[in-house]
């Protein structure tokens, strides 16, 4: 186990450190932005309905399924404030009769704005020092997996207008009072880290859990495509806040949001 420095009041990991993680984060990336593209591309291009080839638990591991990020080994096993300025928005969740591959699309798109919400309501805090001497590797962090939460839910948002259905724009309604809530509470670079991971972990299970539930390769690839950028994000955290980044051998659904729980409209 690695042992974690302390490097100041804020942070349990020297800046070097973090902006090195950081790089290695957005990196990796970029490697998995060609693949989740093609995958909602082809998804579009059959209009998701072409092929609905399912994938088994035993069949994604055997696919690939199996990935290591911040040096541990996630094993996809998932079954078949003050409120800030820039105010999250919510929409009315309660399912819908769109295809499941665009319900989830739908609710992962809502996740990824909710995520994009609270790491830009952190950097605003930050850089207006509300919330006390914020080293400048956190909030290179921070900008860094908000613009990967945005990549992630243009994504998602593809799949949902490329099947007919309104684009997402709004934030997850069953977590955005809770999130805009905690944050009211936030005071330093600890809280904000907690927050964040804690919004990084509900994706990585709600993604891990759709995995089992999604119709189409094209969703399915998507999902475990986005899937270990969020379980990176969370073990970076763990790191920041000097706690052992992946305390489980492997990656868990607990939490995960049901992928049916966002009302989706026709466009």
């Amino acid at each position: 186990m690695r042992i974690l420095r302390k490097n100041t009041d804020q942070i349990a990991i020297s800046e070097t450190e973090l902006l090195a993680l950081t790089a290695d984060m957005e990196e990796r990336h970029r490697e998995t932005l060609p693949k989740m593209h093609a995958a909602v591309a082809e998804y579009i291009e059959g209009d998701g309905v072409a092929e609905r080839s399912r994938v088994s638990r035993r069949g994604f591991l055997a696919g690939g399924g199996v990935v290591v990020v911040g040096g541990a080994l996630l094993a996809a096993c998932g079954s078949g404030s003050t409120k800030s300025s820039t105010a999250a928005t919510t929409a009315s969740g309660g399912g819908s009769s769109a295809p499941v591959d665009v319900q989830a699309g739908a609710m992962a798109a809502s996740l990824e704005n909710l995520a994009v919400f609270a790491y830009g309501a952190g950097i605003s805090a930050a850089t207006a020092g509300k919330l006390g001497t914020i080293p400048p590797a956190v909030v290179t962090f921070a900008t860094t997996a908000k613009a990967q939460h945005q990549d992630h839910a243009d994504a998602w948002n593809a799949i949902v207008t490329g099947a007919g259905y309104q684009k997402v724009t709004t934030t997850d309604p069953a977590l955005t009072s809770t999130v805009q809530s905690d944050f009211a509470q936030v005071k330093d670079a600890g809280g904000l880290a907690k927050l964040a991971l804690t919004l990084e972990d509900i994706a990585a299970a709600t993604y891990l859990n759709a995995i089992g539930v999604l119709s189409s390769q094209q969703a399915i690839s998507t999902a475990a495509t986005i899937q270990p950028v969020e379980m990176q994000h969370a073990a970076i955290l763990n790191f920041v806040l000097g706690t052992y980044p992946v305390p489980n051998a492997f990656a868990m659904t607990t939490g995960a949001r049901p992928v049916t729980d966002y009302s989706v409209k026709k466009a």
